[in-house]
């Protein structure tokens, strides 16, 4: 008898115990999915103000994050994979938004957001993420100087592509007191992106899109 009531007592337990480690799990779960659900969504509102930011939303009528594509090319954008995102009006060409990688950055690599527009002109780069050296290298960044401006609606042809150098090295660019590599890796990425939309041409607008998935609720 007192055999049956221990068997009884522990099948209870194992049962209370189950319970809670199903409700653990589902719990664990839920909040995951909606942790997920909205990191994207604040990945893509980032996303979209960064390219906003180079691209005024007023030139384009379509969602660039969902008009987008991924390419491989290391050799000129610096990562094994690149996004290209394409921006349009009116269904015609107007620009692409790339995020080369600059490997080699002073302190490490330097994530990049640089748009161009149909006509080989930049639209504007911005620096999305660094570890260069504070006071000096992160002058990269808007917030702590407009040296990034410089590259707005300069090409391959302006200027030369033999002058796309800072001033130290016989180009036109400005370097940073006391930071020479971070400016001058981040010239020579800006300059090799403008290169690989020259190289791609009218393709990079061709291909079919990848879309990044929506989140819920949108439409």
């Amino acid at each position: 008898m007192k055999n049956k009531e221990k068997q009884v007592t522990a099948i209870i337990a194992g049962l209370i115990l189950g319970a809670f480690a199903v409700g653990g799990v589902s719990l664990v779960a839920v909040t995951h999915a909606l942790t997920v659900e909205r990191i994207a969504v604040n990945e893509r509102a980032a996303t979209l103000r960064k390219v906003a930011a180079i691209i005024p939303s007023e030139y384009m009528d379509n969602d660039p994050l969902q008009d987008r594509i991924e390419i491989s090319a290391p050799d000129l954008l610096g990562g094994p994979t690149s996004r290209v995102y394409r921006v349009r009006k009116g269904g015609k060409p107007l620009a692409v938004v790339l995020d080369p990688v600059i490997p080699n950055g002073y302190m490490g690599p330097i994530r990049l957001l640089i748009s161009i527009l149909a006509d080989g002109t930049l639209g504007g780069v911005r620096v999305l993420a660094h570890k260069e050296t504070p006071g000096l290298g992160d002058k990269i960044e808007l917030a702590k100087s407009d040296w990034i401006l410089g590259f707005t609606g300069k090409s391959l042809k302006d200027p030369p592509e033999a002058q796309w150098k800072v001033k130290r090295d016989g180009g036109v660019f400005d370097q940073l007191a006391g930071a020479t590599v971070t400016p001058r890796s981040i010239v020579r990425a800006v300059r090799d992106t403008l290169r690989f939309v020259e190289q791609q041409g009218a393709s990079l607008y061709e291909q079919p899109a990848m879309a990044m998935p929506q989140a819920a609720g949108e439409s």
